[in-house]
């Protein structure tokens, strides 16, 4: 079953940023532990059960730090990343243009939000 999962591209680019996370949750605990702000490591270390402490940083680290990696990933899936859009249009957006307005049509929008402001 693992197998078939890995073939398909997309939980394939989940899973590599997830541990992407888990590798940076992982790094940011430990330098946590090696700079100890605010006495950190040593009030982990005093408690009775440090190890339940460790888990539940990791656990919220790996949670922030795995979703942001995995939603920044999908996110840049129809991004070009070739230099370029080699002759080919990439679209940007949902297609929206802006409208152009005239000096009088604004001038009117005034006038009208300024009556009904009072």
């Amino acid at each position: 079953m693992s197998r078939t999962l890995l073939r398909q591209p997309l939980f394939r680019l989940l899973a590599i940023n997830l541990a992407a996370g888990i590798c940076l949750a992982m790094l940011l605990i430990g330098g946590l532990m090696w700079v100890n702000p605010g006495h950190l490591r040593e009030l982990i270390l005093a408690d009775a059960s440090p190890g339940t402490a460790f888990g539940l940083l990791l656990f919220g680290f790996v949670i922030t730090f795995g979703s942001a990696a995995m939603g920044s990933a999908v996110m840049a899936m129809g991004t070009d990343w070739r230099g370029g859009d080699r002759g080919k249009r990439i679209p940007t957006g949902l297609g929206l243009q802006p409208i152009p307005v005239r000096a009088e049509s604004a001038a009117r929008m005034m006038q009208r939000h300024r009556r009904l402001q009072g």
